[in-house]
């Protein structure tokens, strides 16, 4: 083995265990009767989430890459997320929480021995792919972060007093706010070079973009309240059909979580309750809204392209960037990431984390609505199964960028692509606006 093995070995070991302290962390807050229950049909019972983490572990690295024999064969089709809908997994005879605990842990131990003798270098066969800069053992730790913000949302439906806690996110050094101006031209969106890129994000491909302003900062609660109390839900003029539709069928009348207090509003969180914080970005927002927000507001939601461009691309050099930033990864001073807080921070608490162009929080925070379908990138090759990108493809699903406040860094980097039904705002959604140069 070699140094740099080694060193790829010990982070693949390392992001192993932060993502099993956060599942710890998830699943420990509550108690067993918690752990089972499910509290929106939206959402699976926090101990499939649990279980279905350990048995996704076990089909990769135990059974694929390590060639050992399978811990509990018997439990695969409970835990296969395409056969069971989430509002009906609280019926299945699933592991108990004692039981899911011990799995997940025996499943990790058989892990690290496999990581031990793994070759986790570029090798001339077929099957190296799979392993190639420990790619399998990357993917299985996004999944699992994944999962555990999956689990946080889950948390925020869970009525009962509060379990979880976290420190305010810092205060904005000065208040962000105006747009900035993307420059038209081609420029380098996604990636063929980060070792640890789902199949969705590759390959890279030079998209010619217009000039086009974009907002330095998300939509914040309080430019949003002045959308609901000037009658932005009442009106049909700035929702789409669909829009329109779903917002009566479904009685929406503020974003999730939000209720009157007096002549201001309030909101929830995590089992608190409290004011809204004005300069906040809001959160848990469907896209019908977001896209009738900025046609009261006379914008409009960026395409994907657009948000990547803003994201990505340092005019200086004509290079994209793997962050904001840069390419060093998210720090504790860049981003709202990893669940250090338990909601969105203020526009401009991040200044060291702003794009060349003073474009703020793009990573963190809330995952951004985009005005772009889930699809692939030309040359797109499913990569090592369709079920994770491939089958979601096409007008169903609306994609979403930057990452939330609970996404964790190793889930979340420029060319991370998210994606949901426009319906959806129980995940920690929001987003800017764009318009025309």
């Amino acid at each position: 083995m070699t140094y740099e093995s080694d060193r790829l070995r010990d982070h693949v070991a390392g992001e192993l265990s932060r993502a099993r302290e956060r599942t710890a962390l998830l699943t420990e807050a509550v108690d067993d009767g918690d752990l089972i229950r499910q509290h929106s049909p939206l959402m699976s019972p926090l101990v499939w989430d649990l279980a279905h983490v350990g048995n996704q572990e076990e089909l990769w690295l135990v059974r694929d890459v390590g060639g050992r024999e399978p811990v509990r064969r018997d439990i695969d089709e409970l835990y296969d997320a395409f056969k069971h809908a989430r509002r009906d997994r609280p019926e299945l005879p699933l592991l108990g929480p004692d039981e899911a605990r011990r799995y997940v842990a025996t499943v990790r131990d058989k892990v690290f021995d496999v990581l031990d003798h793994a070759q986790l270098e570029a090798r001339p066969d077929a099957g190296s792919k799979l392993v190639e800069n420990g790619f399998a053992f990357g993917m299985i730790v996004q999944h699992e972060q994944q999962h555990d913000e999956t689990m946080l949302a889950t948390h925020q439906l869970r009525a009962g007093a509060p379990v979880l806690a976290a420190p305010a996110p810092p205060v904005p050094p000065s208040p962000v706010t105006g747009e900035a101006f993307i420059s038209g031209g081609p420029f380098t969106m996604g990636t063929s070079t980060e070792p640890w890129a789902l199949d969705n994000e590759r390959p890279a491909h030079v998209v010619d973009v217009p000039s086009f302003y974009i907002d330095r900062a998300a939509v914040t609660n309080g430019q949003y309240a002045a959308f609901i109390d000037e009658g932005g839900y009442e009106d049909p003029r700035w929702w789409s059909p669909e829009g329109w539709q779903h917002r009566v069928s479904a009685g929406l009348t503020a974003p999730q979580h939000w209720q009157r207090d007096g002549s201001s509003w309030a909101a929830t969180a995590f089992g608190r309750t409290a004011r809204i914080t004005d300069d906040e970005p809001v959160v848990h927002v469907c896209y019908y809204e977001a896209e009738a927000y900025a046609a009261w507001a006379g914008k409009r939601l960026p395409t994907e392209a657009e948000w990547e461009k803003a994201a990505r691309f340092d005019p200086a050099t004509a290079r994209s960037r793997r962050y904001p930033w840069g390419d060093d990864d998210p720090t504790d001073d860049l981003a709202n990431l990893g669940q250090r807080h338990l909601r969105p921070a203020a526009a401009g608490a991040y200044p060291a984390g702003a794009s060349p162009t003073g474009v703020h929080q793009l990573i963190g925070d809330v995952w951004e609505w985009t005005s772009t379908d889930f699809h692939g990138y030309p040359g797109f090759v499913p990569f090592p199964y369709r079920e994770y990108s491939e089958v979601f493809f096409g007008r169903e699903y609306k994609v979403l960028r930057g990452g939330s406040f609970g996404a964790d860094r190793s889930a979340c980097r420029g060319t991370f692509r998210n994606w949901d039904y426009p319906i959806r705002r129980q995940i920690f959604s929001g987003f800017r606006l764009a318009r025309d140069a």
